[in-house]
């Protein structure tokens, strides 16, 4: 792999993680989540930096349960204590970094690690890591003992998680009482899935289990994905006055690791190894978190549509509601018959005679109240079907939000969602008033010319707007009088009254831009108390373009890393092969059983390639 230009692809995957947020509740989103910070880390921490210093010396991290010796095996390989070991639990806290004097450059700085303190103490905090030279390891090697993955410290546990995700080489350390439990395994068994380098040594074996411990382990290991790593076997014996082990017992360890140090092609393939398959891990996990961020953006994006939907059935519901003749009853029918008064007003109506200008404008001359009365009786009938289709639509989107986890929680948080807002019916009555204002426009529109003009003056623009909306709440759709007349003979003479003022035709078209304004105004109205809900969704950050990102990113990763641009059916089918695209052939690790002074059964590893040949 070209490591710039898959450093490069890394560093924008990077920035497509961090914008990545999952704000919501759900069944696996706290995994996601954590899963998340953990790709930051493994870039932070390891990926990037090895791959700006692929000539670093190889990081092994001593790691593993509480009491497995791993302070003493680093003292016992390095011959003498440099990492303090101890009978209270946990011992190691801070982390404590062994290397060459000679490469103490490559650790000074923040290469590895970047959020620990560099300090040359023993400390008990876990935020610093205590930097050893030490003459004797072999210059290419640095060895880290961490603290035990299974502390009763949770500080502690996170920190040894961090440490093994930033090794070149596992050095998993566990005793014969204890290489069974869980919590290593845990650990082991992602190291296979991810393909780092691991050796596990399995120390304090009794002598009567030098042969079935050993065996029993590394079936496991096989079970576990890890039949290729090495696995050593340190007999249970006594230390010397310092808390050293024999020489003999880990002398097969100490071995193996000067000779990856030593060795520039071993070395390589170790840190290529682990460096792959923490890339191809990387790959793998940022593609189930952005199926996470997706999951979460068609959570908001089915959110939104319950709210949005609420709200546009309650403008279709009103738009219905008051043009059906529902409005047309009570005051409203009391106020226009009022307006309307005598018979002898619709045989006027009825006969158009010249409209008998001067008897019909003594009649209702000067805009009689009744007209007024009319036109806000009108209005009032409305302003309830308004309020009353809010109010439902609030609730409506409230239950439709707390079927949802999500919108449960929400809800919770401001349980005012499932009402009209403060101030909604205030803001009704200024839609109804602005409407109202629409259609005495219209009208007086309308009314330009002189002829209809002076009948408009002869009835008077309020009379004749109520009229308007007495039509419009009756019925829109053909404006016929046999329509009308459903709703009573009253609403029949509103529609006479206009035909006798602007005709036919223009009564259809007043009555249809009337109707449009008041739906377009109701509409308005309902998003407004929709905006509520979508302006909650928008304040949680989920942005519906991240996972497309993070797609655009991992293909990205995934062309560095082969050293091409592989097609998308040929990527494909080798994926299902089992195959690793455009990477080389992974190496495998050949276990092989040495003696060891006499000690018991010390089990070594070599590495060969997959044609069999020993590099």
């Amino acid at each position: 792999m070209g490591a710039t230009e898959l450093a490069g692809a890394l560093r924008g995957l990077r920035s497509a993680l961090e914008s990545v947020r999952l704000p919501l509740p759900g069944p696996s989103v706290e995994q996601s989540r954590s899963g998340r910070r953990a790709l930051l880390d493994q870039l932070d921490d390891y990926v990037l930096p090895r791959l700006a210093n692929l000539d670093a010396p190889l990081l092994a991290v001593v790691g593993g349960s509480t009491g497995a010796g791993k302070s003493t095996l680093v003292n016992s390989l390095i011959g003498r204590v440099v990492s303090r070991a101890g009978v209270i639990r946990p011992t190691t806290t801070s982390p404590v970094l062994i290397f060459n004097p000679a490469e103490q450059h490559w650790f000074d700085d923040e290469r590895i690690l970047p959020g620990l303190a560099r300090t040359t103490v023993s400390t008990t905090g876990t935020g610093s890591i205590q930097l050893v030279p030490e003459p004797s390891l072999p210059r290419g090697l640095a060895l880290l003992d961490a603290p035990d993955i299974d502390s009763v410290s949770q500080a502690n546990r996170r920190l040894a998680a961090q440490l093994l995700q930033a090794a070149d080489l596992w050095l998993f350390v566990t005793s014969a009482a204890r290489y069974a439990d869980a919590v290593p395994w845990q650990f082991l068994t992602s190291a296979a899935e991810r393909g780092a380098a691991v050796a596990v040594v399995c120390d304090r074996i009794p002598p009567a289990g030098m042969q079935l411990v050993p065996a029993d382990l590394a079936r496991l290991m096989s079970d576990r994905g890890l039949a290729e790593s090495p696995l050593f076997a340190v007999p249970e014996t006594l230390t010397d006055e310092a808390g050293l082990l024999p020489d003999a017992a880990v002398a097969p360890i100490r071995t193996y690791l000067a000779t990856l140090a030593a060795d520039n092609q071993r070395r390589d393939a170790v840190i290529a190894q682990t460096l792959d398959g923490a890339v191809r891990a990387i790959i793998g996990q940022s593609r189930e978190l952005a199926g996470a961020v997706r999951g979460q953006a068609g959570i908001v994006r089915q959110l939104r549509r319950d709210a949005a939907s609420a709200f546009d059935e309650a403008a279709r519901a009103i738009s219905v509601r008051s043009a059906d003749g529902t409005l047309l009853r009570g005051e409203v029918l009391t106020r226009w018959q009022d307006y309307v008064g005598t018979s002898e007003f619709t045989r006027v109506i009825d006969n158009r005679i010249s409209w008998l200008r001067d008897r019909l404008t003594s009649m209702i001359r000067g805009e009689p109240p009744q007209a007024v009365q009319a036109s806000a009786a009108a209005g009032s009938g409305l302003e309830a079907l308004i309020i009353d289709q809010a109010q439902a639509a609030a609730e409506r989107a409230g239950t439709a939000w707390r079927a949802n986890p999500a919108g449960r929680e929400i809800i919770a948080a401001h349980p005012d969602l499932a009402r009209t807002s403060e101030g909604f019916e205030e803001r009704a009555r200024d839609v109804i008033r602005d409407w109202q204002a629409d259609v005495l426009q219209l009208v007086s529109e309308q009314g330009k010319s002189k002829r209809t003009q002076a009948r408009l003056v002869a009835a008077g623009v309020n009379g004749v707007g109520a009229a308007l909306m007495i039509v419009i709440f009756a019925h829109t759709a053909g404006l016929s009088g046999a329509e009308i007349g459903v709703a009573g003979g009253t609403t029949v003479v509103a529609q006479r009254l206009l035909e006798s003022i602007f005709g036919d035709d223009a009564v259809r078209r007043l009555a249809k831009t009337a109707k449009e304004h008041l739906d377009a105004r109701v509409g308005e109205l309902m998003a407004g108390e929709s905006q509520r809900f979508q302006a909650l969704l928008a304040d949680l950050g989920v942005d519906k373009t991240v996972a497309s990102r993070l797609d655009e990113a991992i293909a990205a990763v995934e062309a560095a890393r082969a050293g091409r641009a592989p097609a998308p059916a040929e990527l494909t089918a080798r994926e299902q092969a089992g195959g690793q695209p455009g990477g080389a052939p992974r190496e495998a690790v050949e276990i092989q059983r040495v003696e060891a002074d006499g000690l018991g059964a010390v089990i070594d590893a070599e590495i060969i390639d997959e044609a069999g040949e020993r590099p």
